[in-house]
């Protein structure tokens, strides 16, 4: 017998729509294989699902079960098929499954059949909607993300059990709902604030200019004048992102796994401050299957690159294409990938290696300030 669910990949910052089909046949022993082009942890689901239904009171037929993750000739990675594939393995061995062609799950399997979070809800549930899905099955603790598409009823799902007794109609679990607007409204708030700075009105204005106009900048000045703490308050002064900018931005920090569970909704403007030994990888993204860098996870935000000259010219190099373009082109034998990186860049240096050529002497430090030398259009600023 055949059965089948709907679940999801990702593949860069979206997801796309995966088919999970399981054909159980009788044999002399019993065995599950996996086909699909399925990662390693795709391939170990198996022992996790085994156990689970168990756990479950739930099972499966004897035999060999078949499961096929298509299409075929896209790569499967993370644990987030455990869920689909328990409950089509299950489905298998009744004489009247469940319909759940309006139906798209996502989840990863404990061994006692509870349902753990997993990474890029908001991009699967974007393309769940996109495929006309009406229900999108996810566990418990990515609901509120889920949720913030409108048009798909999100369902919580705490364990296997649960969610089999839902397709089966044996028990109503009433979706997510989540007021995207108040959410967003009350999250919209910084730890840190640039009214918190006294005095450097002069570098404080140009920090101004540059938020408002959008425009890069360099501040050169020795250690501890406070190019750092500065910094990491322009988002304070940035505009409020808008919905739209919001999801964009939720998308990239929910496949990488950086999303805060306890928001779930990125409000505030990204800051990302990389060590100057990062690859151009990291910078950029990449990977066998590639994934955003640091340029993407500051989409909308401010990327901070701190004592620039110890960054490797390649390095820096690269970031010419999404200074000028706004996006992150990626080509691997996987195919091509593009990544949005519409980012404010915020760099800081030392005049020379010391650090105190503004200076008189090392005496003078945190007692004379140097006179503030700003020079037009070419956004260097000296303090």
């Amino acid at each position: 017998m055949i059965t089948r669910l709907f679940s999801a990949a990702l593949r860069g910052v979206d997801a796309q729509e995966v088919e999970v089909e399981v054909n159980a046949r009788g044999a002399d022993k019993p065995l599950i294989i996996i086909v699909g082009l399925p990662d390693t942890s795709v391939k170990e689901s198996s022992q996790r699902v085994t156990s689970a239904i168990s756990a479950s009171a739930l099972s499966y037929a004897d035999g060999v079960n078949t499961v096929n993750l298509a299409p075929a000739d896209v790569k499967k990675e993370g644990p987030s098929f455990d869920l689909p594939i328990a409950l089509a393995m299950a489905a298998a061995n009744v004489l009247q499954p469940f319909n759940a062609e309006d139906c798209c799950v996502v989840g990863e399997l404990g061994l006692d059949g509870t349902v753990r979070p997993v990474k890029g809800v908001l991009s699967i549930a974007l393309e769940a909607k996109r495929r006309g899905r009406k229900r999108l099955l996810v566990p418990d603790a990515n609901a509120a993300e889920a949720a913030i598409v409108d048009g798909i009823d999100v369902i919580p799902i705490r364990n296997l059990r649960q969610a089999w007794d839902f397709l089966q109609g044996d028990h109503i679990i009433p979706p997510f709902k989540l007021d995207r607007r108040a959410f967003f409204d009350s999250h919209r708030s910084y730890d840190i604030d640039f009214d918190e700075v006294k005095g450097q009105h002069h570098v404080k204005r140009a920090l101004e200019v540059a938020a408002a106009g959008n425009h890069n900048l360099l501040m050169v000045g020795p250690p501890g004048t406070g190019k750092s703490m500065l910094a990491k308050r322009v988002p304070t002064i940035m505009p409020d992102m808008t919905e739209d900018e919001a999801i964009e931005t939720t998308k990239i920090h929910s496949i990488t796994g950086l999303l805060d569970p306890k928001r779930a909704f990125l409000t505030t403007r990204p800051f990302r401050s990389p060590h100057h030994t990062i690859s151009d990888a990291g910078l950029l993204g990449g990977g066998t299957n590639p994934g955003p860098g640091e340029v993407s996870l500051a989409h909308h935000g401010i990327l901070f690159l701190d004592e620039l000259p110890e960054f490797r010219r390649q390095t820096l190099e690269v970031l010419r294409q999404p200074l000028e373009d706004g996006t992150v082109s990626i080509s691997r034998a996987a195919g091509s990938f593009l990544f949005p990186a519409r980012f404010l860049l915020v760099a800081a240096l030392n005049p020379c290696p010391c650090g105190f050529a503004l200076r008189r002497s090392r005496k003078d430090e945190g007692r004379r300030w140097p006179k503030i030398n700003i020079q037009p259009g070419n956004g260097v600023l000296h303090t």
